[in-house]
């Protein structure tokens, strides 16, 4: 009777406050979870594991730091649906989507590329402690945890942090994002990544900054190789 009158409740709750698409935001079907399948489906894939190793992709890292791949799984663009997705994810305590969509995005991963056998660990780019407690969470974290279950990859937190505030970076161009964050990030139990592949993960990229920053103390700890894999990827 009690598991009757509690399902009886959620139907009731549902009907009021319908679940709903966070791209058209129309109610959400059965078995559709974060989009519907019409969203799902426009989703506006990059295709970008079947190459990650392509030069136009690891461009904005030559001469600074060496990347071995870099794959994102959706393209960004302003006002799209994957700019609704990330803003969710951000600013609107939507952490669960984060996870959802990289576990997708892993899935692809394993059955269209062999870069799981490239990774040892998935590391996500950390936030400063005064911009977790406002937020709540570290979406990047989420997005690692997402693949790390979807690859059967290893995920830390406890490796790469955020020492220093620093201010948003969307305003800024690229030297102004790098003077930005060159200094921020230090690698603590750096044993964890010794003679390790890490992948960096994050939601979106850019220019590249906070990623080379990361890179770069992951590779003085002594690190193997950096890779990146993010949600998404500004469309140029």
């Amino acid at each position: 009777m009690i598991r009757f009158i509690r399902a009886l409740l959620a139907d009731f709750a549902d009907l009021l406050f319908p679940t709903l698409c966070l791209g058209c935001t129309n109610s959400l079907g059965e078995n559709e979870v974060i989009l519907c399948t019409k969203c799902r489906i426009s989703m506006p894939e990059t295709n970008q594991h079947k190459e990650p190793y392509a030069a136009d992709l690891l461009n904005k890292f030559a001469g600074k730091v060496p990347v071995r791949f870099l794959a994102s799984y959706v393209y960004f663009t302003k006002g799209g649906l994957v700019q609704k997705l990330i803003h969710g994810i951000k600013y609107k305590g939507r952490k669960e989507v984060a996870k959802e969509v990289a576990g997708w995005y892993g899935y692809q991963l394993r059955l269209e590329s062999n870069l799981i056998k490239e990774i040892d660990v998935l590391i996500g780019v950390p936030l400063h402690k005064s911009r977790f407690q406002q937020r709540g969470y570290n979406q990047a974290d989420w997005i690692a945890e997402g693949l790390s279950e979807a690859l059967n990859v290893p995920n830390r937190t406890d490796v790469l942090i955020c020492k220093r505030f620093k201010e948003s970076q969307t305003r800024k161009n690229r030297l102004e994002r790098w003077e930005n964050v060159k200094t921020v990030f230090s690698v603590e139990n750096g044993l964890a990544i010794q003679d390790k592949n890490v992948a960096i993960v994050d939601d979106v990229i850019t220019t590249g900054a906070t990623i080379e920053a990361c890179a770069v103390k992951l590779l003085e700890a002594g690190c193997k190789s950096v890779s990146v894999l993010t949600l998404a990827a500004v469309h140029q």
